[in-house]
């Protein structure tokens, strides 16, 4: 499963630290500090609003060179930006298959680093899930080739080097995977201009302008918001139902999603597609890597209204969307929408604690060192608890899972955490249980906390599917 040679480099976790800061000042400059919080004031409203940056979409069915490199890109209005760019832009490529279809993807590194990247909720087996075992020294490649066998939702992909991820990731480097297919088709939900995809995240800027990158161990907080690498952008709309896939790509930040008008969403999907039914909701909380499918309704709504997307817990404007063109749309807004088989009888249980900023039940990460093994199709129960600094959003690679189950702190589950998931947050003081079911792939996977910088400070672990 592992390749015959690669760069193993035993790096303490004071020198990851140092490392990300050297690594990130090749390409950036300055010496503010991210806010250690939260919950940051809400700057003042800005003069200027910028159109947002939609990245093109990649079809498959042809092979593709991926590039990951540094870049200069447009943040709006001509402000232009140092940062790592898959293809030349921010986020990379949207690209966009069906069950059936391969992806032939071959990924170059033209960074001054080593780089892998993980195809974030794709099933795929261990040699095409990015793992940081196969990461390429700068100029190297890395050939994918993996057929599509899992059904409609917004996945994602992004660099996944031990010890290096939350740099590049913070730098810029990531980008949309859209699976479509024919359960999702009937349901005539709005497609073409009337569906975005929206990579939320925050970011800082040194003084001139560039991407920087601050690690703390407790995560990087940036100070601006951006929308598909937008700063203060808006989105010129129809009155008509629209359909917006929401990817949360920060290191460690939490949004608390809401619409100003009071308006709910209509709540259909999540990480792993399509919810078994619409709900109503008036604001959604999304931790980094968790995604949500939402529609928003602009219809009967005056030419000339404005509503922003805001972040609730910081305060933030995020994204304008401003009425421009009145046309008729009879879209439905469906209520029943998928079949979510549940699963049940599990046959064993794991506890996985997470323990500060660095262990997974008491251990720091070891790329060569397998922790445990999962048989193939048996259905087990995951219990993951907390023992200090959290929040940790636990991600599972290799297939999705079912959540069951809060008990302590928040004390529910929440309607986006539904249907099938591949990360789930746990706060301080939580206790979260999972049902989860490997039967697509045998081979090696990962399990570990999503706030990047507790990733690349050793709260990873190492598994087989046997």
């Amino acid at each position: 499963m592992r390749p015959s040679k690669g760069l193993n480099v035993a790096i303490s976790r004071r020198g990851f630290l140092a490392g990300a800061t050297v690594s990130s000042a090749l390409l950036v400059v300055g010496a503010d500090v991210a806010s250690g919080t939260n919950a940051l004031a809400a700057p003042p409203a800005p003069q200027t609003r910028y159109p947002l940056y939609v990245p093109p979409t990649v079809g498959l069915g042809n092979s593709y060179n991926l590039d990951a490199a540094p870049a200069t890109v447009d943040l709006g209005g001509g402000n232009l930006s140092s940062v790592l760019a898959y293809n030349g832009t921010m986020p990379g490529p949207s690209f966009r298959g069906r069950p059936g279809e391969t992806a032939l993807i071959t990924l170059g590194n033209q960074l001054p680093e080593e780089t892998i990247t993980h195809w974030h909720g794709m099933i795929v087996d261990h040699e095409n899930d990015g793992h940081p075992v196969y990461a390429i020294p700068p100029g190297g490649t890395y050939n994918y080739s993996f057929v599509i066998n899992q059904r409609a939702a917004l996945n994602w992909y992004h660099p996944h080097p031990h010890m290096l991820t939350g740099g590049q990731v913070a730098l810029g480097l990531a980008g949309a995977f859209i699976i479509n297919d024919a359960e999702e088709d009937a349901l005539g939900l709005p497609g073409g201009a009337y569906e975005v995809p929206l990579v939320v995240r925050d970011a800082s800027l040194d003084s001139g302008g560039n991407l920087k990158y601050t690690p703390k161990g407790g995560g990087f907080l940036g100070s601006i918001p951006l929308v598909n690498g937008t700063r203060e952008p808006y989105l010129n709309v129809d009155t008509a139902l629209y359909r917006f896939r929401v990817l949360c790509g920060s290191n460690a930040r939490i949004f608390g999603l809401a619409l100003s008008n009071g308006a709910p969403f209509t709540l259909i999907g999540n990480d792993g597609g399509l919810l078994a039914s619409a709900v109503q909701i008036g604001q959604i909380d999304v931790s980094p890597g968790e995604r949500v499918d939402v529609l928003v309704d602009f219809r009967g709504l005056p030419v000339g209204t404005t509503i922003m997307l805001r972040d609730q817990r910081a305060g933030w404007d995020l994204l304008e969307f401003r009425v421009t063109q009145q046309v008729s749309d009879p879209t439905p807004v469906p209520t029943a929408l998928s079949t979510i088989t549940p699963l049940t009888n599990p046959v064993r249980t794991r506890v996985f604690s997470f323990d500060g900023m660095s262990r997974i039940n008491g251990q720091v990460y070891d790329v060569n060192r397998i922790d445990f093994e999962v048989p193939f199709g048996d259905v087990e129960l995951w219990r993951f608890v907390t023992n200090g600094n959290a929040p940790h959003p636990v991600h599972v690679h290799g297939t999705p899972f079912q959540v069951v189950s809060r008990t302590n702190g928040r004390g529910q589950l929440f309607p986006w955490e539904s249907g099938w998931k591949d990360v789930v947050l746990l706060e301080d003081r939580e206790t979260v249980e999972i049902l989860i079911q490997f039967s697509a792939y045998r081979g090696e996977y990962l399990l570990h906390c999503h706030k990047l910088e507790h990733e690349d400070m050793g709260m990873m672990s190492n598994f087989v599917v046997v």
